[in-house]
């Protein structure tokens, strides 16, 4: 039996037709499904198994890195003389967060506590936690200027406390006591007699604080009825509004509590975070994209107003009073203790600032603090977030362990916590956010120019069989001519 091939060209050009179709409803179709997954899975949810459980433990490496400012100088600038410090680190701690008492509320919404634990990793840092180093004494200089405007005699007595406990205007002890703490005659006297002064009833170090603790109730959307609040906080420890600036904008917690962001994010798109360390919030902005294992990510990295003063950036009036601008004045939230945040080094900062202080060399590659995040789900893939802790120091008359210091924002250490994805996550990452989106691309793609390939194909063959089959025209039926008599009557009267 001979196969008709006219009708198996039409045949291919059906098949071509329908593979057009279908790719391009590929086109339309496949971004929607990927954008309904991962609304599905971003959702804070105990049924998302991946996202739920890198929202509840953070199951990726998280290391914080501390510099100290050593003083090299602590009896001239006892005598008025600029600083002169050097950096000494990293003293490297691998940070551990969970989230524990999650409540779930009928409001969309759900309630948790994150704890975290340090713990030193010696073959990660350049030194040991029994490293000496000297830097200015908190309880001393810091004292001293929130009595500034007490009466003298109390100034004398305070004065005279400070004598009785030998407790000087700088401070050299070991790494892991200035950290997490160490025994203090005074600051037992002061919690006795001037309870509140200080943060601490206990040992007293930098980041007693922090070790073993958590990071007050946090309440964020889960999602559920708006993608585009999932994470966004709806209040911290009870509050919706904070308590500690001069302003309803500055007292504002806007956006999320700092680990996730909402997806489909867009170069326009902000960072808004609320940080309980440093009493405020807190927006990044887009400044590049770039790629992290074939996961395309965009960077964002704090503008030069975050930590600008009120005359250099309006907005931010309502964190004063201000110093120089990068500097942020926490002592509203630090029990008035004079203490400041900045970026390292004074980085984004003043220059002024350098000039008071020796030893300091700001750079955006060491001391700029980022956050690498895939745009379409929200997700971080690497984060680097870096501070300074500060402390204005100057002389007051009556407290003599301040001598002659001259006015001064000393830097005490600097410190970065950084994690990216790695091993398992990022396998599964890449598979679902960048290999399948791709094949589903490119197979829309190849299933269209098949498609047109085929129809181009079946069609000239289609043509060809109809041009060269013996007795046939390419005319319709209705109007074919059988001789060259019926294609012209007047040759039949002339044979006639």
């Amino acid at each position: 039996m001979a196969i008709k091939r006219p009708k198996v060209a039409i045949g291919f050009i059906v098949a071509g037709v329908l593979m057009v179709v279908f790719g391009t409803i590929m086109c339309f179709v496949v971004p929607l499904v990927i954008d309904d997954q991962i609304v599905k899975n971003t959702v804070i949810d105990p049924k998302n198994d991946l996202t739920y459980t890198m929202w509840k433990d953070i199951p990726v490496p998280f290391f914080m890195s501390v510099y100290f400012f050593n003083v090299l100088n602590p009896a001239e600038i006892l005598k008025g003389e600029k600083p002169m410090v050097e950096q000494r680190g990293p003293y490297v701690y691998r940070k551990q967060c969970q989230k524990e008492n999650i409540t779930f509320h009928p409001n969309g919404t759900v309630s948790y506590r994150e704890y975290r634990q340090y713990h030193f990793e010696p073959s990660m840092s350049a030194g040991n936690e029994s490293d000496v180093v000297t830097i200015p004494n908190m309880l001393v200089l810091g004292a001293s200027v929130m009595m500034e405007n007490l009466p003298y005699v109390l100034r004398l007595m305070m004065s005279a406390t400070f004598k009785t406990f030998k407790e000087g205007a700088f401070l050299t002890k070991p790494v892991g006591e200035l950290m997490w703490g160490y025994d203090s005659g005074l600051v037992d006297f002061l919690n006795q007699y001037l309870p509140g002064m200080i943060p601490t009833s206990g040992k007293f170090g930098l980041f007693s604080e922090f070790n073993n603790s958590n990071t007050g109730l946090f309440t964020v959307f889960t999602g559920k009825d708006d993608i585009r609040k999932v994470h966004r906080v709806d209040s911290w420890n009870g509050l919706t509004e904070l308590p500690y600036w001069r302003t309803a904008q500055s007292n504002m917690i806007n956006g999320t509590a700092g680990q996730m962001w909402p997806p489909f994010m867009t170069k326009e798109s902000t960072l808004p975070f609320y940080s309980p360390d440093a009493c405020r919030s807190m927006e990044l902005v887009y400044q590049r994209p770039g790629e992290m294992y074939g996961i395309p990510l965009y960077r964002y990295v704090a503008p030069k107003t975050l930590f600008a003063n009120g005359t250099d950036y309006a907005p931010n009036e309502g964190f004063c009073p201000c110093r120089q601008s990068g500097l942020l004045n926490v002592s509203t939230c630090r029990h008035n203790s004079p203490v400041f945040i900045s970026h390292p080094h004074f980085f984004n900062a003043d220059p002024v600032l350098l000039d008071y202080v020796q030893g300091l060399n700001p750079s955006e590659e060491k001391h700029g603090l980022f956050i690498d995040i895939h745009p379409q789900t929200g997700v971080p893939l690497n984060v680097s977030i870096r501070l300074q802790l500060n402390l204005y120091m100057k002389k007051v008359s009556g407290i003599t362990e301040t001598g002659k210091i001259s006015d001064v924002v000393m830097p005490m250490i600097w410190f970065e916590e950084n994690g990216y994805i790695d091993g398992p996550i990022v396998n599964t990452f890449h598979t679902n956010l960048v290999v399948l989106p791709t094949v589903l691309e490119y197979l829309q793609y190849i299933l269209i120019g098949l498609g047109l390939a085929t129809i181009i194909v079946a069609a000239v063959v289609y043509h060809k069989v109809k041009t060269n089959q013996p007795g046939q025209s390419n005319l319709p039926d209705g109007i074919k001519c059988s001789s060259a008599e019926e294609r012209d009557p007047l040759l039949q009267d002339d044979m006639n």
